[in-house]
Order: structure tokens, then sequence, then C-alpha cells
């Protein structure tokens, strides 16, 4: 049965609140300033975690007559230009899903008055007839549990990329705080807890079981309901797992389970902050917002939707039981001890181990359309996007850089593919090789990608040990393709793992969504839009 730490964690619980809602910087003599004027515009760059909140945000806008705009944007873009512009952001007001975000691009402390909106642990959905084999209803299990059934044999499970996504970064981060020993004396995670070899080890060997990466929380959430054969578990946000449940139970098939790592679990604490360039009606606009948002009706409309407005359990008396509910392990009475932020570069340098050392190695082919169509400033585009995934220092610039482990294969195509070209590792002469290649590329003949991502899985197939990777095609065209899909169909069937295999399809030019979407949705993948070639390649690159 489950421990009730009420009296032993309350003070620590406190602390911790104190630590994720930041929120030294708001003026106490807020409520006394004059409301924002009609017709204020207010602009919020967000991550799409947050997408569900819109509706809310949009209904207060109407009310004051006032405009606000929402782009939403990954964690890493959104780090990335808070520390190039600070106070020069071209946005009023950043969302991220966790204020280590913030902790790692504010390097200007442009973002002011941060308050937590909500909340939503990360926790592993696991399908409920596997928790039931493993014993693990109702039991508090911990993350050295989580491993010691993964080596097992027993468990597979997914999640999200700890550089790309929030909700991997903070599983993670909680994978290293429990080997640590951290967890144990109840202090930040530090540098010399990364250096240990142990720790290193073991958080190698548990992210090693991961059997598919993604860029995105909600995409993994959506994959793992669509081809709910495919998985086992995942490490998601609370609020993910509901969502998958409320789907997947009206589908008639058995939920997930939530189980809370009892010595490594980080929260989603969504915190809203304010750039202040000194214009008083978007300041007040701001903060009347913030308000509403934190206002008892409207932290009651979050909660109905799977968020948390608290981290010292929930009021029964507010529970919805068919969100919150008991059956799929959500534990609305438990006392979450989450996982206190380390320092920014504590967290800098785990993010970096991650990418470099500790995660899974990728196996990627990138399939890239060198038809005529491609002649001039497509083939320019394409090669710029190369360059950013294959330029050491560009690469670590967006947290994509390669490990001494991956494997790369570069497979140009036209009407047929051609002489392809395959490397590992991430030493200098490796990387500058292959762009030495893409560079040297010419653009010419007709379109058949269907024989181009058929010969991209055969290379990925002839690789040994190709469980002990992400294999994953890149495929970017930007026409119509003229071949046959049976040939796709023919390499798939062939190929070990090949439906397994996703294959990443990104438009350009004139391509067919059409036909893109067909061949991701026969290997489990995902068509990305290539309007910018390099966010697009970028993007694909981080579900690998």
């Amino acid at each position: 049965m489950k421990r009730n730490l009420f009296p032993l964690c309350l003070l620590i619980l406190l602390a911790a609140a104190a630590l994720f809602s930041c929120g030294g910087d708001k003026d106490a003599t807020d409520n006394q300033k004059a409301p924002a004027s009609s017709g204020t515009r207010l602009t919020i760059v967000s991550g799409s975690e947050n997408k569900g909140l819109e509706p809310l945000i949009m209904a207060f806008a109407r009310k004051k007559g006032a405009a606000i705009d929402i782009d939403y944007m990954g964690s890493v873009d959104m780090t990335l230009m808070l520390a190039e512009k600070g106070k020069d952001l071209p946005y009023d007001a950043v969302w991220p899903a966790n204020t280590l975000w913030i902790t790692l691009g504010d390097a200007h402390n442009a973002v002011k008055k941060a308050e937590s909106i909500m909340r939503s642990p990360v926790v592993l959905g696991i399908k409920k007839p596997v928790a039931e084999r493993l014993g693990w209803i109702d039991k508090e299990i911990a993350i050295p549990d989580i491993l010691e059934a993964a080596q097992a044999g027993k468990l597979r499970f997914a999640m999200t990329s700890a550089t790309q996504s929030n909700s991997g970064a903070s599983a993670y981060i909680g994978f290293l705080y429990a080997f640590s020993g951290a967890s144990g004396s109840g202090s930040v995670l530090q540098m010399e807890h990364l250096e240990k070899p142990a720790v290193q080890d073991k958080v190698r060997d548990l992210l090693s079981r991961v059997n598919r990466s993604s860029g995105s929380s909600g995409w993994l959430k959506e994959t793992l309901v669509e081809h709910y054969e495919r998985f086992q578990a995942m490490f998601n946000y609370e609020a993910m797992i509901i969502e998958a449940n409320q789907e997947l139970t009206s589908q008639g098939k058995p939920p997930l389970y939530a189980v809370y790592p009892a010595d490594g679990i980080m929260i989603a604490d969504s915190p809203l902050g304010y750039v202040d360039k000194g214009d008083a009606e978007k300041t007040a606009l701001f903060d009347e917002l913030q308000a509403y948002l934190l206002s008892p009706e409207v932290q009651d409309e979050i909660m109905r939707q799977g968020r948390r407005t608290g981290l010292i359990g929930i009021n029964p008396d507010k529970v919805d039981k068919s969100v919150f509910n008991p059956a799929w392990g959500i534990d609305v009475n438990r006392i979450i001890s989450p996982v206190p932020t380390p320092g920014e570069p504590v967290i800098r340098k785990a993010l970096s181990l991650y990418q470099v050392s500790l995660r899974k190695p990728s196996l990627t082919a990138y399939v890239v359309d060198v038809s005529g169509s491609m002649q001039g400033q497509g083939l320019e585009d394409l090669k710029a996007a190369m360059t950013t995934l294959l330029d050491p220092d560009l690469a670590r610039r967006y947290m994509l850089q390669a490990s001494d482990k991956d494997i790369h294969i570069v497979l140009p195509f036209n009407s047929a593919p051609q002489d392809g070209v395959k490397t590992q590792g991430n030493s200098p002469d490796v990387l500058s090789g292959l762009l030495a290649f893409v560079q040297g590329l010419q653009a010419g003949g007709g379109t058949d990608i269907y024989a181009a991502a058929a010969r991209g899985l055969e290379l990925i197939g002839g690789v040994d040990n190709m469980e002990d990777y992400f294999p994953a095609v890149i495929l970017m065209t930007d026409g119509q393709s003229k071949g046959e899909i049976a040939t796709l169909s023919a390499a798939i069937r062939k190929t070990p793992m090949g439906a397994d295999i996703p294959v990443f399809s990104i438009t350009f030019g004139d391509a067919d969504e059409r036909q893109l979407e067909e061949i991701s949705g026969m290997t489990v993948g995902r068509v990305f839009p290539g309007k910018n070639l390099i966010k697009a390649f970028r993007a694909a690159k981080g579900y690998n």
C-alpha cells in the first residue's frame, strides 16, 4: 500500500513549491494598477503543452477587448531566442513547460513575474496488464525497479528526447537524480554526481531500453493510442496519460496505469513570465491575464482538463474521477516530492552528456531529393539544413550533436537512388567528410521517393545489432513520386524491424503531402512541413 508521508514531507514540499513558482519579482501593488485599455495587444511564445488553455485565454481577450497572440515553439528554440534577445525578445511573455528552460536561457534576467499556472508530473504510463504482471499495482516503484524490469526483458518503454522535449528532459533528470544518491540525501543534483561512472552506466543502461524516441510529448501520446499494439509504456506527463486513457477506453482498449517514480519525479510547472519593455498597458494586461489564469474558477477549469493546480495533492471534493481516475493509477492524494531543479551549469552539462554519451545511438538514413526541380535555391537550402546537423558547432547549438556511436547514411535520389555514403561517429574527419559529400551534390533527373525510401530501409537493415540503435529514415522531397508504393511495401516486409523503422518525411516545394502521409503512416512516422528546411530537418532529427 502507498505510504502517507505527509508529516515528513510537508516542509520539503513547501520549499519545492517556492522553487518552482519563481514568483519573487511580482509587485505587491499589482492589484492597484489601472486595467489595460481596449485594443492592447499581448504576444506570448509558449510550449505546445499549454495549447489546451488557449480557449480560456481567447475568452479572456474577448472580454477585455484586447488581442492576445500565441506562437507555439519548442523548448530549445525558446531557450535560444531568450538567450540571444533578452529584453529584445519579439514577444511580451514566455510560457515554457518548465522553469528549467528559463533557467537555461535567461542569461539577461529579462523574464519577470513568472508564476506557475498549472503542474503535471512526468510519470511512467504502462499498459495496465503489464503493470499487473510486474506486480506494480498500488506499489511504490523506484527508478531502479524500472531498470530491473527492463533488463529482464519485461518492459519496453518510449520517451521523448531529453534535449528536444521537456517531458524527456524531466524523465532523464529524474533518472540522474535517482541513481546519483542525491534523492536519499535530499540534495540538489550537482556536477560531481554527473561525473560518477556508476551513475552514467546505470542511466545509459536505462536509456538503452527505450524502444521509441520522439521530439514531442503530444505526438508520442497520439502515436501510442493509434498504434497501441506496438507499445508497452511511455514516460510522459500525467496529463498525457489521462488524455491517452480517455481515448483508449472509448475504443474499448485497456488503459495505461500511472507509475510515479518514488525517487526521481519532476514536475512541469508551466511558468508564465513577462518581458517588460516599458509599455504600461501591456504590463497591466499581462498582470490581469496572469491573475485570471490563477483565479479559483479558472484553476478549477484547468484541473478538469487533467492538470494539477498544486503540489500537495488535490482537494478530493473537487476531483472528477472520470479525469483523475484511481483505476488508472492517478493518485490525487499522493504527496509528490519533486526533484529540485538543478542549477544552470548542471542542467546544461546533463543535457550535453545525454546527447553525446548516454542516449541510445541513432542510425539515420537521410534520403534527400536531388531531382532537377531542386536546382538552385532548393539545393542550397538542403545543403544548409544538412550543414546544421553535421557541423559540430551548429549541431551543439541546437542540442543535436552526434555521439561516437551514431551511424549516418546520406542517400541522394532523383528518378532512382544514387550512390550514397555511410559513416559512424562524431570525429571531425567523419563529419567533415559527410559535409563535403553533401556540398558536392548536384541536381538533375526525375523523382521516385518510393524506391529511394526503400533503399534507405535496406541500408539501415544491413547494419548489425539494429536493436541497439534508434533507426529512422529522414526523407525529403520537393515533388510528386513517379514510382510505385509497392516498392516500399516490399522493402518494409523484407527489412528487419521494417514497419518499426519510422520514415520522417519533409515536404518542400511541390511535394505531395498525401504521398508522404501514406509513407509515414506505414512506418509510424510523421510528416514535417519544409517551408524552412533547416527547422524541418532539425525537428525530424529530434525524433531520432
